[in-house]
């Protein structure tokens, strides 16, 4: 079995407020290969502005793809949806959120997305994720969980 490889960056998404400004928002990006169509972020809540770690964070996981295919149309209709746009001169992804405790809307700067999506395309190109997955290993692993 191969060894996991990783891609992470942090970048700085903007809460996207109505009636009001947006308010910046630190989230790490992770891509690993023992998951390789799952892109996890993690949303650092109550930041604190000394450098402290978060007082807590907040996971969301979905598909690669539903971030790549956001690029250029709107995508998604479930819990996470993804689409272009515009933020003053500046193109951006919105990523909106929702799940039973509320919903939110965040800007993401398309320039360090797409490098962070390279970079993972690098490590795991699309349509080769079944090939870095041992689906037998896998299938046996679930199959021995109670």
């Amino acid at each position: 079995m191969s060894r996991t490889a990783t891609v992470s960056t942090e970048l700085e998404l903007r809460l996207v407020v109505p009636g009001g400004p947006p308010l910046p928002v630190r989230a790490d990006l992770r891509y690993q290969t023992d998951d390789p169509w799952a892109i996890r972020v993690a949303f650092h809540v109550n930041d604190t502005s000394d450098g402290r770690p978060a007082e807590s964070v907040v996971e969301w996981i979905f598909a690669r793809q539903l971030l790549v295919d956001g690029f250029t149309g709107p995508v998604g209709d479930g819990d996470v949806r993804v689409w272009p746009a515009y933020s003053g001169l500046d193109f951006v992804i919105n990523l909106a959120m929702a799940s039973p405790s509320g919903s939110a809307v965040f800007e993401v700067d398309r320039d360090p997305l797409v490098e962070f999506l390279q970079q993972t395309h690098v490590v795991v190109p699309s349509g080769a994720e079944e090939n870095v997955v041992d689906l037998d290993t896998e299938l046996t692993l679930l199959l021995l969980q109670d």
